[in-house]
């Protein structure tokens, strides 16, 4: 009889932990997907998928933002809610909901609109940003700030039973704005008046949709994801369709628009350890003018501001610092004779302004938020990074790296 040698395996080799299966694939490093950081944006359906993939695989550091409340009808869409979470904020549900199937992961939920809540900081702290959105409004910011602070992001659109994923990078256009036709821009301008404040109701409506395709679409989004911070070839600029009756599927390239306005990324970027609530506009501009060597400095949003409305009836006027969009046509009428007020924007401040005396936080802008200090031949980014930890809550989100 032969005698075989024997090889002695240790008891820890053994036993299985939650990731055994997936560090049989050669090139893959958990390590490296626990210390990933993650923005999800929409709480619905391609959300809940891909929030649910994230977390099976390993990813414990998720920022999940969502304005919405659950509703009857998202019970059939979504697996991170029950009947019981109806009428509460999607986001805190999905964040309670993820954390009980993977205990230890920081995941934090903000309640509140991408384009007028969230700060450039957000941006900057994810590695990795995902989008389940169903309106080309806030897709259009994300890519936007996602350019500004180098940040990748994926997108996933669903409707009925076919779906589509697409990877953008910064700095490597196409870009998502490039995609954008003549139609997308008609329904984008749609959503506001011809006085700049939002329209009520929203012109993208609701969209139909099944948990299959939510599957299908946000398990390629999620795994592309995973492929970009492993270093693999991913659907970079380009999109994936999937057709859901007759189940064919095929990939497409984009075309790059040269007067694109995403183009765009912020090269130097100073963190300022205070908090948004510690410093005024005066006092950012008056470092800026240090730093920069000039006083003609100026410093400008990352966003546009309603700084008042104006009344052209009475004359009366009304102070609001709000993001721009976040207020909508029956708020812009004049509480004393009903006429449509005048809106009086503002994108930066160059000194003369009447509001530079205002802290930070009260402009109508998010906390964790970038200013640019602007020069005519320079410029030097500040972000507020006194705010990440009122932000990210969470010690283990808000740490640096």
């Amino acid at each position: 009889m032969t005698v075989h040698p024997t090889t002695t395996i240790a008891a820890g080799e053994l036993q299985e932990d939650r990731f055994s299966r997936l560090r049989l694939i050669p090139w893959w490093d958990q390590e490296k997907i626990r210390a990933t950081r993650v923005l999800v944006v929409g709480a619905g359906a391609l959300g809940n998928e891909i929030l649910k993939n994230l977390v099976l695989l390993g990813f414990q550091q998720i920022v999940i933002v969502d304005p919405d409340r659950i509703e009857e009808s998202n019970l059939s869409r979504t697996i991170l809610y029950r009947s019981e979470d109806v009428g509460q904020f999607k986001a805190d549900v999905a964040a309670r909901s993820v954390a009980n199937i993977c205990p230890g992961g920081h995941i934090r939920s903000l309640v509140g609109n991408v384009m007028h809540d969230c700060g450039l900081g957000l941006f900057a702290w994810s590695d990795l940003i995902f989008a389940g959105l169903d309106n080309r409004e806030a897709r259009l910011w994300i890519n936007r700030s996602a350019w500004k602070m180098n940040r990748p992001w994926i997108d996933g659109a669903i409707e009925g039973i076919n779906g589509i994923a697409r990877v953008f990078l910064p700095g490597s256009p196409p870009c998502y704005e490039c995609t954008l036709g003549e139609t997308d821009w008609k329904l984008l301008e749609k959503r506001m008046s011809c006085n700049l404040l939002a329209r009520q109701s929203n012109v993208e409506g609701k969209v139909p949709t099944t948990p299959t395709i939510s599957s299908i679409i946000a398990g390629i989004q999620v795994q592309e994801g995973v492929k970009l911070i492993h270093g693999l070839p991913t659907l970079a600029s380009r999109g994936y369709m999937f057709e859901g009756l007759n189940h064919t599927s095929y990939l497409f390239d984009y075309t790059e628009n040269p007067d694109c306005m995403s183009h765009y990324t912020h090269e130097r970027v100073v963190e300022i350890s205070l908090r948004s609530c510690e410093l005024t506009l005066q006092q950012l501009r008056k470092r800026a003018q240090e730093d920069l060597g000039t006083s003609d400095v100026t410093i400008e949003f990352s966003r546009d501001i309603i700084h008042k409305l104006v009344c052209p009836k009475c004359h009366g006027e009304e102070e609001r610092f709000a993001s721009l969009g976040s207020i909508n046509v029956e708020e812009g009428r004049c509480p004393q004779d009903g006429e449509m007020r005048i809106v009086v924007t503002a994108h930066g401040f160059a000194g003369s302004e009447e509001f530079g005396e205002r802290m930070l936080d009260r402009l109508g802008l998010p906390r964790f938020d970038a200013f640019v200090g602007r020069t005519p031949e320079q410029e030097l980014v500040y972000l507020i990074s006194g705010d990440r930890g009122e932000v990210l809550g969470s010690q283990g989100l808000a740490a640096g790296r």
